[in-house]
């Protein structure tokens, strides 16, 4: 194991990955800090241009602009009172209140500290669960890895918004989709409607870039005008530090918080920040903190969460092939290309390649939170930039990505179509990332039940331990997302 890490190491640092790494982190400051971009937007857009590199290059690229994205998000929450990503919705609540106190570098440097720390800790997290994984996964057979990912669709459609039914039609329809093309047991094309492109299936890089980056260029365009006004900065950005170390007790737990909430597929940047914030409100027992007006505390715990959050989300993904987000769906995309399986492999014949994913988390935070200490005033200059200048620089970058996934005009045809299909889903209040994850794990579990199935025959259902605990699990899972959505239509 620490010759693994070690090679790992050595590998990210090595040039080019290292320089990958920096322009990763580059890319993520700008779709954190871009309202209505994100790390999703980002990684679907990134993902074909790792098509020709290494892995250890692929993971640093990739990664280096994952893990940062809701450190730069702080930049339009705290000065705009809009949030950059999902994660850095509570963030607003006491970040924009110092803002307009003039406080703003207050803020930004106890956000940015926290940062870079909830990102080590959920990253050493990350790495203290690989011995105690690596013997429950040698476990598994096909039965349970098909039930897993049965599973993770379940998780990801029953929690999708506030409609659990309508992320598990969105899943099933998702798995219609990825049965696209050859059948991997007897080589007969289905639903291919007389279209060669199709043999082969749905790229996903097309269908991810039209379902998640088309929707927010459209509604950019349709907000015209300059993203935002910037307030004043203020001074003080080694008060918000200091600010960081004296409530350091606050930041580990809400880090460890964000971790292990970042575990559960299906939840992650959704509800992590808010976790993290009830806790701080809950725990406080200073009579004169004043949540919600512009209270330090209020920043710290959703920052250190939202960063931890980002190794505990690869927890499920690296060691059992289950992606619990979209995002996490793309990056299981980036490991199948490059041949790499999450599960047994990813924890034992390569496990360098899961330690250049920590490493890459680890540097990439640390490198952030100095280089924005640094240069905030400048890079919150963006946020004025005229949404017409950005658009045209994103769909470039869309349509150049998509194309490299087969170059095939078809390709642009699945990214027009996915985008169009993307747009009326978010409109009409339909998950969008149930469809990424269905496309990515629908071939993984059809060739784990055909295992399953043809090994031994349909007695694994009711004769395998953890395959009735998962099928349990899975059947909670639904029974409590509806059971919520009764409550809350009931309340209402």
């Amino acid at each position: 194991m620490l010759e693994a890490a070690h090679q790992a190491l050595l590998g990210i640092l090595s040039w080019p990955a290292f320089g990958y790494l920096l322009l990763g982190v580059g890319l993520g400051v700008f779709f954190g800090m871009v309202p209505g971009l994100s790390g999703l937007s980002g990684m679907a857009i990134l993902l074909p241009f790792t098509f020709d590199l290494g892995p250890y290059e692929a993971m640093a690229l990739l990664m280096g602009m994952y893990a940062i994205t809701s450190t730069a998000d702080t930049i339009s929450s705290v000065l705009l009172g809009v949030p950059g990503t999902a994660g850095s919705q509570a963030t607003i609540m006491d970040g924009y209140p110092l803002a307009k106190k003039g406080e703003a570098a207050r803020a930004f440097g106890a956000a940015y500290t926290v940062s870079a720390f909830g990102g080590v800790v959920g990253a050493v997290l990350l790495v203290l669960s690989i011995p105690i994984l690596s013997p429950l996964v040698l476990s598994f057979g096909a039965p349970e890895f098909f039930l897993l990912g049965v599973l993770g669709m379940a998780m990801v459609g029953a929690l999708s918004g506030n409609a659990p039914a309508k992320g598990i039609l969105v899943g099933l329809f998702a798995l219609q989709l990825s049965m696209m093309g050859y059948s991997p047991q007897d080589g007969i094309p289905r639903y291919w409607f007389n279209t060669p492109y199709l043999l082969e299936g749905l790229p996903i890089v097309p269908c991810v870039l039209g379902l998640f980056s088309l929707p927010e260029v459209v509604e950019l365009a349709v907000r015209r005008g300059t993203l935002a006004e910037v307030p004043e900065m203020g001074k003080g950005m080694w008060d918000g530090v200091r600010d960081a170390l004296r409530n350091w007790w606050l930041a580990l737990r809400c880090a460890v918080i964000g971790a292990y909430v970042g575990f559960i597929p299906g939840l992650g940047a959704s509800i992590v920040d808010w976790v993290a914030y009830g806790h701080a409100v809950q725990s406080n027992k200073d009579p004169e903190a004043e949540f919600g007006k512009g209270e330090i505390r209020g920043v710290i715990a959703p920052e250190s969460a939202n960063n931890a959050m980002k190794g505990g989300s690869l927890i499920p993904t690296i060691a059992f092939g289950v992606p619990g987000s979209a995002t996490m769906a793309i990056l299981l995309g980036a490991f199948l290309i490059h041949g790499i399986y999450p599960g047994p492999e990813l924890l034992s014949t390569r496990l360098d390649v899961t330690f250049s994913v920590i490493w890459a988390l680890v540097i990439a935070n640390i490198i952030t939170a100095v280089v924005l200490m640094g240069c905030t005033n400048q890079l919150a200059k963006v946020t004025t930039i005229r949404g017409s200048l950005i658009i045209p620089i994103i769909l470039v970058l869309v349509f150049m990505g998509s194309w490299m996934a087969t170059q095939d005009l078809g390709d642009w045809v699945v990214l027009v179509s996915a985008g169009a299909l993307g747009y009326l889903m978010k409109r009409w209040g339909w998950p969008r990332p149930p469809i990424a994850l269905g496309i990515v794990l629908g071939p993984i579990m059809e060739r784990y039940l055909d295992i399953a199935v043809s090994r031994y025959g349909w007695s694994w259902v009711w004769q395998r331990p953890i395959v009735i605990i998962l099928i349990l699990v899975t059947l909670a899972t639904v029974f409590y997302a509806t059971r919520s959505q009764s409550r809350q239509q009931q309340a209402e």
